[in-house]
């Protein structure tokens, strides 16, 4: 059975049309290249409202929420 629990972060950088994918918003900012691509403190970032109808994109990149789908293996 599929389940969707698990939040994804989708980040496209606009330049290369390279796709990254990420566990959580923490987890975004601790990746060096991506604050830096950002441009924005990671507080600021939580205010903005991410959700699967409201991205976030900059001149550098867009980023995306959404949900993995996954199995339910406790069945």
């Amino acid at each position: 059975m599929l389940k969707h629990d698990r939040t994804i972060i989708h980040v496209e950088l606009k330049e290369t049309h390279t796709h990254i994918y990420f566990g959580s918003v923490a987890a975004m900012f601790e990746d060096s290249r991506m604050r830096e691509l950002l441009k924005i403190k990671y507080q600021t970032f939580r205010t903005k409202g991410l959700s699967e109808t409201n991205p976030y994109e900059n001149e550098n990149l867009i980023v995306r929420k959404g949900a993995l789908g996954t199995i339910d293996h406790s069945k």
